[in-house]
């Protein structure tokens, strides 16, 4: 080993002892309870990738993989809720207030447009959207979508999101049981791919709706 890799092999090995510590600490299912509240209406939390991580170390026996499931999709039920709660507090006047031509308008809309035509099935299709979450919920609670609808179709986004998460990271530790980084990077990229195959399909379905052309009312149309 080289003077310049052995630092880099050092750092490494640090790290992974960090997260094997981290990982086998009873504390983890608290931590992943409190991203997931947290990424519902502040974004920037990296849910999806804390709930990865632990089922990569999950495949060799910590944390447990059930608990896991569990506490991540419970803190994304509870995070939403306080998304869809600020929402219904003064969403409309937030969503009025964003920039028309920025992402989050654009999120926004695409939210509005998804309840519109899909109802809380949308819930469960912004789980894989980036920032599409956070834009549903808030937009459902702005519209006054009912509560109790709400939350039987969160539920479901929620419990599919956790399981979802949770099994690619620990396919991902199953392949590389002896290299807990390569599993994290497998499960990383697994989420990486399914994220874009959605956003490509979502595009292309979006692209379409918008060449199809706009139907004559009937009596507009020509006769004879």
């Amino acid at each position: 080993m080289s003077a310049a890799t052995a630092p880099t092999s050092i750092g490494i090995m640090e790290l992974l002892d960090l997260l094997h510590e981290t990982m086998s600490s009873p504390w983890v299912y608290l931590a992943i309870f409190a991203i997931a509240v947290l990424d519902g209406f502040f974004p920037v939390m990296p849910s999806e990738t804390a709930v990865i991580t632990a089922g990569v170390f999950a495949a060799s026996g910590a944390p447990y993989l059930p608990a896991v499931i569990l506490v991540a999709a419970a803190g994304a039920l509870v995070g939403d809720h306080i998304s869809y709660a600020i929402g219904r507090g003064g969403g409309t006047r937030l969503l009025d207030r964003l920039p028309p031509d920025g992402r989050r308008r654009a999120a926004a809309d695409w939210a509005r447009r998804g309840i519109a035509t899909r109802g809380g099935l949308i819930l469960t299709v912004a789980r894989y959207v980036p920032g599409g979450r956070t834009a549903v919920t808030l937009t459902m609670g702005a519209v006054r979508y009912p509560r109790r609808r709400f939350l039987a179709f969160d539920a479901l986004a929620a419990g599919s999101w956790g399981i979802y998460s949770a099994l690619v990271g620990y396919l991902g530790g199953l392949a590389f049981e002896q290299d807990p980084l390569r599993g994290l990077l497998l499960g990383l990229g697994l989420a990486l791919t399914v994220t874009v195959v959605v956003e490509v399909v979502r595009w292309l379905r979006d692209r379409r709706r918008s060449t199809l052309p706009t139907a004559e009312p009937v009596d507009r149309l020509p006769v004879g």
